[in-house]
């Protein structure tokens, strides 16, 4: 059975929206990690920063930028959907996001190389 409201972009928005929130949420405790080795483990933290140079990193870090950019365009998507009145224009908001995001985690590409 085919479900329609799944083929409309607002579901797919919220989808990106709810993934890129459990995305981030598993992210904090490694984030928190390096974050104590800063501050505690100043050689082990040499190291780490040394292994962040390589290009899987790199690449790791611009899907970490993507799926920041998401959440947070999907989040202002949400709030405008809430708070404004509602428009036919939903599909154009949810593109306008969407591409948004993606041109966040492309110039912070072209500035990491």
């Amino acid at each position: 059975m085919r479900m329609a409201h799944r083929d409309h972009p607002n579901y797919w928005a919220f989808v990106v929206h709810r993934v890129s929130g459990v995305l981030l949420a598993l992210f904090l405790p490694v984030h928190f990690q390096v974050l104590y080795m800063g501050l505690n483990d100043a050689a082990q933290f040499d190291k780490f920063l040394t292994w962040t140079h390589l290009p899987i990193v790199k690449a790791a870090e611009t899907v970490l930028i993507l799926i920041l950019a998401a959440h947070l365009t999907g989040g202002l998507r949400l709030l405008a959907v809430e708070f404004l009145p509602w428009r036919n224009g939903q599909k154009t908001i949810v593109s306008i996001t969407a591409g948004l995001s993606l041109v966040i985690a492309l110039v912070y590409l072209l500035n990491v190389t």
